[in-house]
């Protein structure tokens, strides 16, 4: 199992999958082709061509073709995963439902789905449909019995100290995380926000476990398990996607150890209402916070909990101990350095809501 532990593999997931060992990963993120369909081109009002998924890898004879093809890598997939795993599936419209059907029929035990809301999806030009505005994940465990992860607490620290909901509003992958060939062109039309993984892992992954993504496109999962401590494996045919991913991975610097602790379950400990600043890297792990007076200083961590001495929780429940009041108000207290400017984090809290706006 060691030569497959932080590899990636350029070649076929159904020929690649037969070669790896049973039981030899605690998740399974699957971003399989959609079976999109798309038999003409797609044009905006103005004429102009919609870069939408007309790749040769998401195109299948049939549905039986896709059918059979689905059901070799998921029956592949569950002899890899350990007996207290669990496996993520993500789709759309197109292909959710086949896909939650073999699943059930393989004998996965769904737990959950888990609707993905775009805060900036991409509008229905013609005006003939719903704007597609969302896509489905499937979270199951091998089995009924197996006794899968769950970190729940540090889930609500990423939800604004409440229980996290199975509908998620994150960005589509954009900007300087979205990569991109010398023509400015995209080079993958699929590839997944980081935000969405790094959820995904802290949620059903701890510290050191491995994670195998079998259509691994530009690498995003195998980024995000090397930036949370969990070790990656991840098979991708087509080679100038394999490319990319090598560059990408080479690039990416795992996150402090000091910084990857997430809140054990079932303990009363304070929970973190910022986690989506640190999802989505406006403030990353091991970021300094500190007082207005700069006396006190506290470090972020993964999970979006923070730690100050002794203490740690949220940014609410630290401060209002140092404070030695029964509650106090975090987004106003800390501050950090941001380009040698010392801000608020509540100016960061505002700005990052006026976008989702936009």
């Amino acid at each position: 199992m060691s030569k497959f532990l932080n590899k990636i593999i350029n070649g076929d997931c159904l020929n690649e999958l037969k070669k790896i060992p049973d039981k030899s990963f605690d998740l399974v993120f699957a971003d399989p082709p959609y079976n999109m369909q798309i038999g003409e081109t797609l044009t905006r009002p103005d004429a102009s061509k919609v870069n939408g998924v007309d790749d040769k890898w998401d195109q299948f004879n049939s549905f039986k073709h896709y059918d059979d093809f689905c059901k070799t890598w998921l029956i592949e997939c569950k002899r890899i995963l350990k007996e207290n795993g669990s496996i993520w599936v993500i789709g759309s419209y197109h292909n959710i439902f086949r896909l939650g059907y073999h699943l059930q029929n393989l004998n996965y035990w769904l737990l959950n789905d888990v609707i993905w809301r775009k805060n900036n999806p991409m509008p229905n030009f013609r005006g003939t449909r719903f704007t597609n505005a969302h896509e489905t994940l499937i979270w199951a465990s091998k089995n009924k019995k197996s006794k899968y992860t769950f970190n729940y607490q540090s889930l609500k620290c990423l939800n604004d100290d409440l229980q996290m909901r199975s509908d998620w509003m994150l960005p589509i992958c954009n900007g300087k995380e979205r990569l991109k060939k010398s023509n400015g062109k995209k080079v993958h039309s699929t590839q997944k926000p980081e935000a969405l993984l790094h959820r995904i892992i802290l949620a059903t992954t701890n510290k050191g476990d491995t994670i195998f993504d079998p259509f691994l496109g530009t690498g995003t999962t195998a980024v995000v398990a090397k930036k949370l401590g969990r070790n990656y494996c991840g098979i991708e045919r087509d080679e100038k996607y394999f490319k990319a991913i090598q560059d990408r991975i080479s690039k990416t610097k795992i996150i402090a150890d000091n910084y990857l602790d997430t809140l054990e379950n079932n303990k009363s400990k304070p929970r973190v209402p910022f986690g989506s600043l640190v999802e989505l890297g406006i403030l990353k792990p091991g970021t300094t916070l500190f007082d207005p007076k700069k006396k006190i200083n506290a470090k972020i961590m993964a999970d979006g909990s923070i730690k100050y001495k002794e203490s740690e929780g949220s940014i609410h429940k630290v401060a209002a101990k140092i404070m030695g009041a029964e509650s106090f108000n975090g987004w106003t207290y800390w501050h950090c350095d941001i380009n040698g400017s010392t801000v608020v984090i509540d100016s960061l809290r505002q700005k990052f809501i006026s976008e989702r706006q936009i």
